[in-house]
């Protein structure tokens, strides 16, 4: 198993199916949550998709967004996820500090934002990010914002 790092145009159709539906599997179905997964910030060219595959699945997921796509003038990472299957291998916190390597890279001097479910605060502040918000809804589901800060 090896991390991909890949733009939107470098994702061949059979990996754009198997993070989608993993996507589909965790956000909508898990989480009992009906929303529009596919939006246009996929799309975007500085989006970058982090992923990691056992044989032909993606087990492990997440993108790192240009400032201004989600978060006004910073970079943000989203749509973090695990299937179920590799779940509790401690997965979830390499692909965080994945991800984390991806957007410092792109984005040296800068504070990466996240809209974290309430649930995994602690598991990022773990990670090194800082509550930035009250808990708010977003899709229905409480959530708070965080900021990683330069280092």
């Amino acid at each position: 198993m090896q991390w991909q790092v890949l733009t939107f145009g470098e994702l061949d159709t059979y990996t754009l199916y198997s993070l989608l539906q993993l996507r589909v599997d965790v956000f909508v179905v898990e989480q009992n949550c009906p929303y529009p997964e596919l939006d246009d910030k996929d799309l975007h060219t500085q989006t970058r998709h982090i992923i990691l595959k056992k044989g032909d699945k993606v087990i492990a997921y997440s993108r790192v967004l240009a400032p201004g796509v989600s978060f006004d003038g910073f970079p943000g990472i989203g749509r973090v996820c695990v299937s179920q299957t590799a779940r509790r291998l401690g997965l979830g916190q390499v692909l965080v500090e994945q991800t984390l390597s991806v957007a410092a890279e792109l984005w040296p001097d800068t504070d990466i934002h996240i809209s974290a479910q309430c649930y995994l605060q602690q598991f990022y502040q773990d990670l090194g990010f800082k509550p930035a918000s009250e808990p708010y809804l977003e899709d229905d589901i409480p959530h708070i914002k965080m900021i990683k800060p330069v280092q």
